[in-house]
C-alpha cells in the first residue's frame, strides 16, 4: 500500500511513527510519503517537510504566518496528487489536515484520520467537516468513543500508542549510572523540565520555570530538549542557571526522574505512564489566553485530567505559573509523602483505563484490513 502520513509537530511524529512501525508488521509491501519528523523517517519512506517549519501555535502566530501556511498548502496538495496514494493518513494538527482532507475528498482520494482533533475541547462546529471528508476515524483516548456516538459518528479505538512507547523504554536496560555518566549529570536525584516543542511555549514558560531552581539544593535540574530546538535557542535562557540539557533522551529524563515540570499536551500524560509525579505550568500570550477563555470549554488542559475527570496533577496557568506556585507544588510532590502516593496511585488508575499495550500494531491492521 502507498500511505501519504500528515503529521505537523512532535507528538503526531511521535504517533506517526509507531503507526508506521505497526503498518511495518501487517503490511508486506509499504511505500511512505510524508510531513513528520526524525522518528518517522526512522521507518521508512520520504519525509517531504519537517515538522519544524510547520509546528505553528497560537492565534497571533497563525495571523503572522498566513502566508507560509498557505505555501503549505500549495505545496502538499501538489505533492499528494503527484503520489497518488491509497490512502491519506492524516494526524491531528486539524488547522492544516482538515483543509487536506476535504482537498482529498474532492480528488477521490481515501482520507483516515489517526489522532482526532480535540473538537471536544473547541471548534465542535469542526465535527460537519470531519463527517463530510473523513472516511475513518481512530481515535486514542476512550471518552471520545462516547463523545463522537453524539454526532452518530463512528470511530475507532484501539487504545492508546503511548503505553507501547514508553514500555519500550522502561523494559531497556539503560541504568541511571550510564544516564548520568553519558550526561555529565551528578548523583542526586533528578527534577525533569518538559518547557514543550515550540519556541512560543518555551519562550513563555521556561524562564519562570528556572527561577525556582536555587530552592532544590539537594536536587539537580534537567532540561529535556525538543528535538526541533537548536541549542543555541536554549542557551539565551538556560545561562547562569544550574542545568542540563539533554537532546533526543525525553523518555531517558523521565525514566530517571523523582519529579517534573510539563507544559500541557502529551508530555503530561507520557510523564504519567513513567509514574513521575508533575506539575502542569502552562503560559500563552496574553491575547490567545483571552481567546482560550471564551472559546474552550473543558475543564483541564492537561492530558491526565481530561482522561480522569478530575485533577489528578496540579494545573498551573498562564497568572498562576509564577515561582512561588511552582515552588509549593514540588514541595508537595517532593516531600508530601501522602500527596505523592495519591497521584502515583491515580497514575494506576489511568493506565487500566487506558488498556494494555499493542494499540499500534491494533490500529495498523485495522487500517491495513479496511484498505483491503
Amino acid at each position: 500500500m502507498r500511505y501519504y502520513i500528515i503529521a505537523g509537530e512532535a507528538s503526531g511524529d511521535l504517533h506517526g511513527s509507531n503507526l508506521m512501525k505497526g503498518l511495518n508488521m501487517v503490511d508486506p509491501n509499504p511505500e511512505y510519503r510524508f510531513w513528520g519528523g526524525d522518528l518517522m523517517q526512522a521507518q521508512g519512506g520520504f519525509l517531504v517537510k519537517h515538522y519544524r517549519e510547520t509546528a505553528i501555535m497560537g492565534f497571533i502566530e497563525v495571523l503572522i504566518n498566513i502566508r507560509k501556511i498557505s505555501r503549505f498548502f500549495k505545496e502538499c496538495k501538489s505533492d499528494i496528487l503527484q503520489y497518488n496514494p491509497d490512502v491519506l493518513i492524516l494526524i491531528d494538527y486539524p488547522g492544516f489536515n482538515l483543509r487536506m482532507a476535504e482537498f482529498a475528498k474532492a480528488n477521490g482520494i481515501k482520507t483516515y484520520y489517526y489522532i482526532s482533533p480535540k473538537i471536544w475541547a473547541w471548534k465542535e462546529s469542526r465535527i460537519k467537516k470531519i463527517k463530510a471528508f473523513v472516511d475513518k476515524m481512530f481515535v486514542i483516548f476512550p471518552f471520545e468513543v462516547d463523545y463522537f456516538k453524539k454526532f452518530d459518528y463512528p470511530v475507532n479505538y484501539a487504545g492508546n500508542p503511548l503505553l507501547d512507547a514508553v514500555q519500550e523504554k522502561i523494559d531497556d536496560q539503560g541504568s541511571f549510572q550510564k544516564f548520568v555518566d553519558e550526561n555529565g549529570l551528578g548523583n542526586k536525584p533528578i527534577i525533569s523540565i518538559l518547557a514543550g516543542s515550540r519556541k512560543q511555549e518555551i519562550h513563555r514558560n521556561l524562564r519562570i520555570m528556572l527561577q525556582i531552581i536555587p530552592n532544590y539544593k539537594n536536587h539537580q535540574f534537567v532540561l529535556a530538549a525538543a528535538p526541533s530546538i537548536e541549542p543555541e535557542f536554549y542557551n539565551n535562557y538556560i545561562r547562569g542557571h544550574q542545568i542540563k540539557v539533554v537532546y533526543n533522551q525525553t523518555y531517558d529524563t523521565l525514566k530517571f526522574s523523582s519529579a517534573a515540570l510539563v507544559t500541557s499536551g502529551t508530555a503530561t500524560l507520557e510523564t504519567a505512564l513513567f509514574n513521575v509525579p508533575q506539575v502542569v505550568c502552562y503560559r500563552a500570550s496574553h491575547l490567545s489566553y483571552l481567546v482560550a477563555k471564551m472559546l474552550v470549554k473543558i475543564k483541564f488542559i492537561s492530558l491526565v485530567n481530561l482522561i480522569m475527570d478530575s485533577e489528578v496533577v496540579k494545573e498551573l496557568i498562564h497568572f498562576d505559573v509564577t515561582p512561588a506556585k511552582i515552588n509549593k507544588e514540588l514541595d508537595l510532590l517532593l516531600f508530601d509523602e501522602n500527596y505523592r502516593n495519591k497521584m502515583l496511585n491515580n497514575y494506576q488508575q489511568l493506565r487500566e483505563r487506558l488498556g494494555g499495550t499493542g494499540a499500534s500494531e491494533r490500529v495498523a491492521r485495522l487500517i491495513y484490513n479496511y484498505l483491503q
